[in-house]
């Protein structure tokens, strides 16, 4: 197969030629390093002609970002301290003694008396709210043992009303009290006997109002007959 001639001795380049071609390579190559790579990359011109071929600013602007790169890794090492380092810095500080503020004055407070407690008789055990319409009435009547005494108090919310206190049981019956048109009352009821004992009341106005009944003391219980 054939491929080329092998060449003749005199057709191969001499050793002259050769260290002459090294040299004028080197030569171009360090030509290109000092106007061309130095100023581009360094900022560095030591003939001048970086600048003039407008080499020279692209390294300074090149040096510059590096600078200020290293300055913002700088500042972030500074200021993002480890937690170790920074709890050891902090008990390294000296601690500042301060002045120990005077210690408030306690006053005694004196104590008001407390309130005597109501007795329980005086807090109504049942209360009871009815609208009676014109013409309407409703009974109410307390279980009482003979001698026990029951406290009362009434109101007529929207006019006044007609009542008859009594009471009845074991085949007797008594009436205690009778009023017509009375807006309120209030007092004590003694059972005259065991059995029971209360009121009947009945609107006679032209409109509607409201009975207000609240009861306290001795009795078994409060209840609505009519």
């Amino acid at each position: 197969m054939y491929n080329t001639d092998t060449p003749n001795r005199e057709e191969l380049p001499s050793t002259a030629k050769l260290i002459r071609s090294t040299i004028i390579a080197a030569t171009v190559a360090l030509v290109l390093l000092v106007t061309v790579v130095m100023p581009a990359e360094y900022a560095l011109d030591p003939t001048g002609a970086g600048r003039l071929l407008g080499l020279t600013e692209m390294g300074e602007i090149k040096e510059q970002l590096a600078e200020e790169a290293a300055a913002d890794e700088a500042a972030q090492m500074v200021s993002v301290q480890p937690p170790a380092e920074q709890k050891a810095a902090e008990a390294a500080k000296p601690v500042q003694e301060t002045a120990s503020a005077p210690k408030p004055e306690f006053v005694p407070v004196e104590k008001e008396p407390a309130s005597e407690p109501i007795p329980a008789e005086s807090q109504w055990q049942d209360e009871v709210r009815v609208v009676l319409t014109p013409g309407e009435g409703t009974e109410f009547k307390l279980t009482m043992e003979e001698g026990a005494t029951a406290r009362f108090s009434w109101v007529s919310e929207g006019g006044p009303i007609n009542f008859d206190t009594h009471g009845d049981g074991g085949g007797q019956s008594i009436s205690y009290e009778k009023g017509r048109g009375v807006p309120e009352d209030e007092g004590e009821l003694e059972a005259a006997f065991t059995g029971n004992h209360g009121w009947f009341f009945r609107n006679r106005n032209d409109n509607e109002i409201t009975l207000v009944l609240r009861t306290g003391g001795d009795y078994a219980q409060l209840k609505k007959m009519l």
